[in-house]
């Protein structure tokens, strides 16, 4: 039956993830907000929903190991496997942003945010408070800076449309349904099957929920891709990372204070910095290809070789 539900459920994302492409076009085009802005924001915190229940549910319950694990695990997906995909069926990727100067900060910052309060083995009710901060930060950041440019590339056809806010918040809220609905109904079925194998709580968290939370990334990465806006597709992983650690992670500790044991997911952490350095290097020298993609992909099989092995 689990298996029944996971297809079910990836058909649910797909369908939702194109909902939430044309709907965000739309609002693009009304409010003159470039693609990547809508990516980074709108997008990528409607994908990251599955992520927040997941950790505060984890949290509530006193599960921390897979609270952050979900954080951790999801993070490194969104890099290495979504944007490692996606630059590998991407026929071309020229956004018109500069995404190393203006957003290379939100990929490392967070991470080094992590790893101080982390060093004490626990993340407090006051961290999670400054993380809630920093998402507060990152959006006066990206809609102070969408006023320096606006997105062309937009759909001929949505263009001659009239914008109808009761039409475009009911098909968004269904897209975000669909969405979000799935990749619930895929992680509690593959969950299903890992606990009658015995796994651990962490590599739950690492694998299988975060693997399962980041679908609604990838599927609407991919449709991003598609329809042709490569910004939009590299905004909602640069957003949705953000997003993880600010209001996934911050929320999760305001519930519960999260222990992180750093020692004991030492190569665990040591992939996610690398991932989150192997993202800077790519928007740096703007590897959006398959030597990128590679790059990445090869990151990714070095984190799962370790997991199993």
């Amino acid at each position: 039956m689990d298996y029944v539900i996971f297809i079910a459920a990836m058909a649910a994302l797909i369908y939702g993830a194109d909902f939430i492409i044309k709907e965000s076009e739309r609002i693009a085009l009304h409010f003159n907000i470039s693609h990547f802005v809508i990516g980074a924001t709108l997008v990528a915190f409607g994908t990251s929903l599955p992520e927040m229940a997941a950790s505060m549910v984890a949290s509530a319950h006193g599960k921390s190991d897979m609270a952050v694990a979900n954080v951790v695990g999801s993070v490194i997906f969104n890099i290495t496997l979504v944007l490692g995909v996606v630059f590998m069926i991407a026929k071309s990727m020229n956004p018109d942003r500069d995404l190393f100067s203006k957003d290379s900060a939100w990929v490392i910052v967070p991470l080094v945010i992590f790893f101080i309060m982390a060093l004490d083995g626990k993340i407090s009710r006051i961290d999670g408070a400054l993380f809630l901060l920093m998402m507060v930060s990152y959006l006066i950041f990206l809609f102070g800076s969408n006023k320096e440019e606006l997105e062309i590339e937009i759909d001929e056809e949505l263009e001659k449309e009239k914008f109808n806010w009761s039409k475009s918040i009911v098909l968004l809220g269904i897209g975000f349904v669909l969405t979000i609905g799935g990749a619930n109904f895929v992680v509690e079925s593959g969950t299903n099957i890992a606990r009658s194998l015995h796994v651990s709580e962490w590599i739950i968290g690492l694998f299988l929920i975060s693997l399962g939370t980041s679908l609604p990334e990838l599927v609407v990465s991919l449709v991003a891709v598609k329809k042709g806006h490569a910004e939009m597709s590299i905004g909602n992983i640069i957003g949705s990372n953000v997003a993880n650690f600010s209001m996934v992670l911050g929320g999760a500790a305001l519930l519960n204070p999260l222990s992180v044991n750093l020692a004991a997911t030492k190569f665990d952490m040591l992939i996610l910095a690398a991932a989150s350095i192997a993202l800077l290097f790519v928007l740096a020298n703007k590897l959006y290809n398959k030597a990128g993609g590679i790059f990445l992909l090869t990151i990714l099989a070095l984190f799962i070789q370790n997991a199993f092995v």
